[in-house]
């Protein structure tokens, strides 16, 4: 066998290979769905193939196979993949901009109704809902409005129950709420100790946690804002638009919807019943 003849053996079995890895990850997605209920069909794969490799070094497994087997047949095991699967990306005031445009020119048309219902949809770790909850008592809005905050994962669920984040992060969440338009000093709204900054329980008191899959899941209330920033990107076109369906059910008319700098909803089935609120931070308004 010459070198060139190596080459192209050596192209075919990785050809072969990397077909062989997206059956398995085929058969892990539908044994996730079949056996637990949460789909991952539609996330975007590429995405997906990142972690679920990330997880087989941390554990060392060998195969997608493998790690199938753990995840159907070791207790609990289901639940650190779940873990690797859902978004964590988060922080306090995240893209100053979006929530100081909320402030000026979302929040007059909310001070006009008797009682405001906002859903955070995949809210993570809670930072973002936290940041609405300051927000919104800033503008008198406190207790009227009942904030939604839900995520897939019942573990980041626990987290944002407690509002505890690390101390270190406190230097970048005061200069983005500043930045965000904030009209205090931030850190009358958390205690500290040596490691942690705890956020007043009284912001919680109008927060509800619970667990909640926007792939498989319906829809549990009508609301007038709707805030799902930096999850759809790892949808694939056909879930963006079955989630974007439980949103619009979700909405009320004259109700807006907050997406991610990196998404929108152009080419999307139901794209026409928004207007352009504030464009350049994804602030939509359903008008029908």
């Amino acid at each position: 066998m010459d070198h060139n003849e190596e080459k192209e053996l050596d192209a075919r079995v990785e050809e072969q290979g990397d077909e062989l890895e997206q059956i398995e990850i085929g058969l892990l997605l539908d044994g996730l769905h079949r056996w637990y209920g949460f789909d991952f069909r539609g996330y975007v794969r590429s995405s997906l193939r990142r972690r679920i490799l990330n997880r087989m070094r941390l554990d060392r497994i060998p195969t997608v196979t493998a790690l199938l087997d753990r995840v159907l047949h070791e207790p609990g095991y289901v639940e650190r993949l779940l873990g690797d699967f859902s978004i964590k990306v988060t922080e306090m005031f995240r893209d100053p901009a979006f929530f100081q445009s909320f402030r000026e020119q979302v929040v007059p048309f909310l001070q006009g109704l008797p009682e405001i219902r906002i859903w955070h949809a995949g809210c993570a770790s809670g930072e973002e809902v936290y940041s609405m909850a300051i927000l919104l008592e800033e503008e008198g809005l406190a207790e009227r409005v009942k904030l939604y905050a839900t995520d897939m994962n019942a573990s980041v669920i626990e987290t944002a129950k407690r509002g505890a984040y690390p101390l270190k992060h406190m230097q970048l969440f005061t200069k983005n709420y500043l930045d965000a338009g904030g009209t205090k000093a931030f850190s009358e709204y958390y205690s500290t100790d040596h490691q942690y900054a705890y956020f007043r329980p009284s912001l919680r008191n109008h927060i509800m946690f619970a667990q909640h899959n926007l792939v498989t899941d319906r829809s549990f209330n009508e609301f007038h804002v709707i805030i799902c920033r930096n999850v759809l990107i790892y949808f694939d076109g056909e879930l963006q638009n079955r989630v974007h369906d439980l949103f619009y059910n979700s909405l009320s008319v004259g109700g807006f919807l907050g997406l991610g700098n990196k998404e929108s909803l152009l080419f999307l089935e139901n794209g026409a019943v928004y207007e352009d609120f504030v464009p350049a931070e994804r602030i939509y308004r359903k008008v029908r």
